[in-house]
């Protein structure tokens, strides 16, 4: 019988964070398959996910596309949920998704974020709310948010396009062609550690980058502006 909630999780040396998201992932009921998929790392990431019994580790391209698009293509689940290793989903996750789907128009979803500092040690970490906003008015979620499609619309709608950056939002306005996408009465806890580091940077890439992308400049040339926004 196939899965029916594969959580997808990819990743890029995040050592210090992988074995906590499969953790916590163990303890999630509901969670019925976890793929890692590695795009190079250089670190442990990829012996500490195989330490984990029941834990599909793969390689892939890097990039979240590509990364994305290899999970799906491995997972069983008729819905799949992709998460970012530092995203940490409530307890009652896969209860929120299959309430969100049981409508039929639903294609897929999202949850809200709630930002954290890592350790709680950043002098300004109530600021970190600020970026909590976005995901309680957009219509189209971003990739922090735990996206959850059901498969079958995934690859209708192409799957993750291939672009360095916007991947996430591009899905989501292909999706909203092909059905409703919600966002769940609950939240992700998402670590703060690009505003901390950063905080101009991530300020810049939260607000500006979709704007811009939104106006129809190319990906490619907001990654060359922007760099990497991770």
């Amino acid at each position: 019988m196939a899965s029916e909630l594969s959580v997808i999780v990819p990743v890029l040396d995040e050592a210090a964070r992988i074995g906590r998201a499969l953790r916590a992932l163990a303890a999630t009921p509901g969670v019925d398959e976890v793929i890692v998929v590695d795009g190079g790392s250089a670190d442990r990431t990829v012996e500490i996910a195989r330490s984990f019994p029941g834990v599909r580790v793969l390689d892939a391209l890097r990039g979240r596309g590509p990364q994305m698009n290899a999970g799906a293509r491995a997972a069983s689940g008729a819905v799949l949920l992709f998460l970012h290793a530092d995203v940490t989903l409530p307890a009652d996750a896969a209860a929120h998704v299959a309430a969100a789907l049981a409508d039929p128009g639903v294609v897929g979803g999202a949850f809200r974020t709630w930002t954290v500092a890592d350790g709680g040690g950043w002098p300004l970490g109530p600021l970190l709310h600020l970026a909590d906003l976005r995901s309680r008015l957009t219509r189209l979620p971003y990739g922090d948010q735990a996206l959850f499609v059901r498969r079958e619309a995934f690859w209708r709608a192409g799957g993750l396009p291939a672009q360095p950056l916007m991947e996430d939002v591009e899905l989501a306005r292909r999706l909203r062609r092909l059905g409703r996408l919600v966002t769940v009465p609950a939240s992700v806890r998402v670590s703060g550690r690009r505003f901390a580091h950063n905080p101009l940077r991530a300020a810049l890439a939260l607000r500006l980058l979709p704007v811009l992308y939104r106006l129809g400049v190319a990906p490619e040339r907001l990654a060359r502006l922007y760099g990497n926004p991770r």
